[in-house]
């Protein structure tokens, strides 16, 4: 029988204390490489935006032959691995005063915690990824946390390599015998990430019916069900609901992308990562607990991870102090530069520079104060938390 609790330190600041380790799960490095077809996708959804994103196109090309490629270009999160690593660690033993546990799962990359494992503070780290899984007409985000350590390389390139597969050449029983393989791993911990979020945007209901098609199919070797810490009190209700309804755990993924620490942890007895992962597996426990950051209005909060991510962080390592040494483009040659090598004048255009200026004046006072009080969300935090704690 699966057993979850749920609690919310600014409801009740003792919820740690029956507890012995802290654990943060699903948060990301300078190593992860995040998309940027939603700039594209935002043109679409926005009639009056396309004559713009038009113009800004067409003057690219002329000026420097480069024609803008949003399916390649990516941004990559701040923090370099060593910084997320502390940062998380730093919550918990801070916070809660516990030890902490930290996987980072970049997406399909194990870079960070394969260099983390060199350090002595953190040799211990579990080898970890975010893994993109092509289901259907969509993907679904999975949490591979403790791959084995002399044979996470060769996972890693196993499960890029299914990513990569054409459509018309993927095999699904091939993905439900690569969940088998890892779930006979008894020290891995296989989480459903952020699953009701319609990431790909193909509709909701399209949706839904890929996400109970998938669990249905290969739910038996599904570990855990995501309640992240990034998307609101409405979508992870519908979590839980679905937890509910497929007799699944919930556990928690914070999926930080900026300098705000995860917004929720596990809460554990066990010493290690490994026990941990028996802790779910085995017993089927899991006891999430949602830090004050959550309590937050969720527009608010997106708000400030887009600042931090187009923020500049002059005591950053040398590469990734500006932001546009953090988002990358194809070159005339098709090679992926920086943005910051590509900039005619040595620096971003009048118009990129006067955006981002006006997105960042948004979380100035007095207007983030202003739009905090608009965005506030305490009538669907009520709501959420009376269904979550039925």
């Amino acid at each position: 029988m699966s057993q979850s609790s749920i609690s919310y330190l600014w409801r009740e600041p003792g919820a740690a204390r029956s507890f012995t380790t802290g654990v943060s799960l699903h948060s990301h490095t300078n190593q992860s490489q995040e998309t940027l077809d939603f700039i594209a996708e935002l043109s679409k959804n926005w009639g009056i935006l396309q004559p713009l994103m038009r113009w800004c196109e067409g003057r690219c090309h002329r000026l420097t032959g480069i024609q803008p490629d949003y399916a390649r270009s990516y941004w990559t999160p701040p923090l370099t691995p060593s910084l997320a690593f502390d940062l998380e660690r730093s919550q918990i033993e801070n916070r809660l005063q516990m030890p902490g546990l930290v996987s980072l799962t970049d997406h399909d990359d194990i870079q960070a915690p394969m260099l983390l494992r060199s350090v002595p503070s953190s040799r211990h780290i579990p080898v970890s990824v975010e893994w993109t899984v092509p289901f259907g007409k969509t993907a679904f985000h999975l949490g591979i946390h403790n791959l084995p350590s002399a044979t996470g390389a060769a996972w890693m390139e196993r499960l890029r390599a299914f990513t990569a597969t054409p459509v018309e050449t993927r095999k699904p029983r091939l993905l439900n015998e690569m969940l088998a393989e890892l779930d006979e791993l008894p020290g891995v911990l296989i989480v459903f990430n952020h699953p009701v979020w319609d990431l790909y945007r193909i509709g909701n209901e399209r949706h839904n019916v890929l996400v109970n098609e998938f669990l249905a199919v290969n739910g038996q070797y599904i570990h855990a069900l995501e309640l992240n810490g990034l998307r609101d009190w409405k979508e992870n209700r519908e979590v839980s609901d679905l937890a509910g309804r497929w007799n699944q755990l919930v556990i928690s993924g914070g999926d930080r992308h900026g300098i705000e620490p995860n917004a929720n942890v596990n809460l554990t007895r066990a010493a290690s990562f490994t026990e941990f992962v028996h802790e779910v597996r085995r017993d089927r426990q899991s006891h999430v607990l949602f830090m004050p950051q959550y309590a937050e209005p969720w527009k608010h909060r997106i708000l400030q991870s887009t600042l931090d991510a187009i923020r500049d962080y002059p005591h950053f390592p040398e590469g990734s102090r500006r932001w546009d040494e953090r988002v990358y483009h194809p070159d005339s040659r098709g090679v992926m530069q920086p943005l910051s090598q590509l900039w005619i004048a040595g620096h971003a255009p009048l118009y990129i520079r006067s955006l981002l200026s006006a997105v960042r004046m948004m979380g100035a006072a007095p207007l983030s104060g202003g739009l905090r009080m608009a965005w506030n969300d305490a009538g669907e935090m009520r709501a959420a938390l009376a269904k979550l704690d039925a």
